[in-house]
């Protein structure tokens, strides 16, 4: 297994967050994490990748325990809803300080410039960038250690239509090349057209894991878009 998770839990007031959760990922899956907003969906994946302290559980990430942040860096790219970018640096700087942090060669960052159609864009600021190229950015950083689990949270929030299908052309070409993914996401095209595994979280709890073509012919499908 890739990635094992056993009981990983996170309460916050109100009783919202996560309840005690478990699951294994085998290498190149593909998964679509669902549910209504406050679903624990995005902490989930902030617990995976190291933002948030679980309050309990294990989770292992290529035999490495969670709790090694130095070495689960290199295992796991992040890319939260809201790009995380420097606005008042350029593209090039911003990828440039993630790399020197992570002794990740500058050669990488020209290489990552290059695949995401990024060298046009290297010497403006971040915040003169549209969302969708924020976004692109966002993503490029995230693989500027080369991780084998790539993690997403709503990406394709608030983009137009020929942007959100650039996301789409990038997550499948990542997928094609071998990487794990899991991102959440509220629009069932997307869910359908990308997923190999759909899991759906209600009020904290996982109540769905499963194959696509059995989640869409579900009650829960149902009753999430209702």
């Amino acid at each position: 297994m890739q990635l094992e998770i056993h009981n990983i839990a996170k309460r916050y007031d109100q009783n919202r967050g996560l309840a005690p959760t478990s699951f294994n990922v085998v290498k190149g899956e593909l998964i679509a994490i669902v549910g209504h907003n406050g679903a624990g969906k995005s902490t989930l994946l902030k617990m995976l990748a190291s933002w948030i302290v679980p309050d309990g559980g294990t989770v292992i990430i290529d035999g490495i325990d969670l709790k090694n942040r130095a070495a689960i860096v290199r295992k796991v790219g992040f890319i939260p809803e809201d790009p995380n970018l420097f606005d008042f640096f350029s593209v090039e700087y911003n990828l440039k300080l993630f790399a020197m942090l992570n002794q990740i060669p500058f050669l990488r960052v020209e290489a990552i410039l290059d695949e995401f159609n990024l060298l046009p864009f290297r010497k403006t600021k971040v915040q003169a960038l549209s969302k969708g190229l924020k976004q692109r950015v966002n993503i490029g950083r995230a693989l500027l250690s080369d991780p084998p689990l790539l993690i997403l949270d709503e990406p394709t929030s608030g983009l137009d239509f020929e942007m959100t299908r650039e996301i789409y052309r990038l997550l499948n070409s990542m997928h094609d090349a071998g990487k794990t993914i899991i991102f959440t996401s509220h629009r069932p095209e997307e869910i359908k057209n990308l997923a190999t595994r759909i899991m759906v979280l209600h009020q904290g709890s996982l109540i769905f894991d499963g194959l696509p073509g059995a989640y869409f012919q579900s009650e829960i499908h149902e009753q999430l878009y209702a």
